[in-house]
């Protein structure tokens, strides 16, 4: 790929928490519409790489450079840079006094992206993409699991992102309702969204990324085509890990 089509670059990347090394000298390259699936045993620092991208961790050292810009930099105002990083957590982190259709509105009104107008034409519309038009006016506690990461995963759709990252978007739910949710990723991706996702679904990373990273002991251990890394992994930890998880 050209390098015009870099959407995230990650170039030595180190964090720590106190004496604890999680990420060390980590470098990778996020291309335009690429599925990422980011895989390890628990506690490698997924997360964290995760996080570290729209800076919700802020690594010691090395640097982030999103569409260009270093966002590292202390100069760089990160939450203008955020409102093109799409978030969706584990927990949905809705707000339970507002309506769904409130929650997905708020952010592109209160930044003045949208008007109040625009913006509940596009709620509508997202409702509609996620197969929640019925739920417009309830609130997240009425909601299955399901349901509230597809809301959430609407109002971060919202703000068009250029990328979004996904921090183990079905951990939460009920193995009944990972399902819905994967399959609205699945069109996401079907649709050119870039994306990068920490999950622990195998299939979804075999069958919709187009790249998977291993991480493990601070490093990128394995990255590479889902179809080698299944089928052909080289890294002798990856064999042991995916012999635990197949």
């Amino acid at each position: 790929m050209l390098d015009k089509d870099v959407l995230i670059e990650v170039k030595d990347l180190c964090k720590s928490y106190g004496e604890n090394t999680v990420l060390e000298n980590l470098s990778t390259n996020i291309y335009k519409g690429e599925v990422i699936a980011i895989i390890g045993p628990s506690g490698c620092g997924k997360s964290t790489f995760l996080r570290s991208l729209n800076l919700l961790e802020r690594p010691e050292s090395g640097s982030i450079r999103f569409n260009g810009v270093d966002i590292t930099d202390k100069k760089v105002n990160i939450n203008k840079v955020r409102e093109k990083i799409g978030m969706v957590f584990q927990q949905f982190n809705l707000f339970p006094n507002m309506t769904v259709k409130e929650n997905i509105m708020l952010a592109p009104v209160k930044l003045k992206i949208m008007g109040k107008e625009q913006a509940s034409t596009k709620a509508d519309e997202l409702l509609k993409r996620v197969g929640l038009s019925d739920k417009a006016d309830a609130y997240p506690g009425n909601l299955s699991g399901g349901q509230k990461q597809r809301i959430a995963i609407a109002r971060t759709m919202a703000m068009n992102p250029d990328v979004i990252l996904f921090d183990e978007p079905t951990s939460a739910l009920d193995p009944e309702m990972v399902g819905e949710v994967l399959e609205i990723m699945k069109e996401l991706a079907s649709d050119g969204m870039t994306m990068v996702v920490v999950t622990h679904e195998m299939g979804f990373a075999r069958e919709v990324a187009s790249r998977v990273i291993f991480i493990d002991e601070k490093q990128i251990m394995e990255d590479t085509t889902p179809q080698e890394f299944f089928d052909n992994p080289k890294n002798q930890r990856l064999k042991d890990f995916l012999s635990k998880v197949k």
